[in-house]
């Protein structure tokens, strides 16, 4: 894949079903390893399965290098009737190279990983990535830190399979004290390692056994459709 690639077609898919103006929630994606590197004569998103060899040669660690997580992330939450009833208010991707990327909710990302790479290798290259019909921007690196786009009263809810307290997810968010607050819910898209814990206000678990991201976020957007009675 080289950096010249064209984009693939995007589908948008705007807010539909009532109450897209209430209460709504921002999903960050942490640590996601989108790194791009030339091999050969073409830049690639560089992965364990197709660049295993060159990633040891330059002393990194194949296991660590798993755009596929932050692809299944991103689509459990764009596909989610969460997103398409309009409560998706906002979605960033900062990577383990501290890039903040943004994602518009309204569209939808290529289906395949192998596209996904390419679009992956144009944007970080790029800096943005805009709809092949208008002006909009998709995609897009923007300044971080992520806390500068967050509202000023948003509840930060970070995700760890060792946190203290295993909560009923669907329990959690209808309690009370949460009600309409802007809610940010902070989940890794890495294999192993830690989020950024200096800007989560409390860590919960959702299940005793270690959870993907994907699955994770199934969790939390099926949660959150009840919450807000999105079928």
């Amino acid at each position: 894949m080289s950096g010249g690639i064209e984009a693939p077609d995007w589908e948008e898919a705007g807010p539909s079903g009532a109450g897209s103006a209430a209460g709504g929630v921002i999903f960050v994606l942490e640590n996601a390893n989108l790194e791009v590197a030339k091999v050969g004569k073409n830049y690639e998103l560089l992965n364990c399965d197709d660049h295993a060899n060159f990633l040891r040669r330059h002393g990194k660690d194949p296991a660590l290098h798993r755009p596929d997580i932050c692809h299944q992330a991103l689509l459990a939450i764009l596909d989610s009737p969460l997103n398409k009833a309009g409560r998706l208010k906002a979605l960033y991707v900062h990577t383990a190279k501290n890039v903040l990327i943004q994602v518009n909710p309204q569209v939808r990302l290529p289906r395949t990983f192998r596209r996904f790479c390419g679009l992956m290798v144009q944007l970080l290259q790029k800096l943005s990535i805009r709809a092949t019909n208008g002006p909009d921007k998709l995609l897009k690196v923007v300044k971080g830190p992520v806390t500068n786009y967050f509202p000023p009263d948003a509840q930060r809810i970070g995700f760890s399979h060792s946190a203290k307290s295993i909560v009923v997810m669907h329990q959690y968010v209808a309690r009370p004290e949460v009600g309409d607050r802007p809610l940010v819910f902070v989940v890794g898209a890495f294999a192993h390692g830690k989020i950024d814990d200096s800007y989560v206000d409390e860590y919960i678990s959702i299940s005793q056994f270690p959870l993907s991201a994907a699955y994770a976020l199934g969790r939390i957007t099926n949660a959150l459709e009840q919450k807000w009675g999105i079928v």
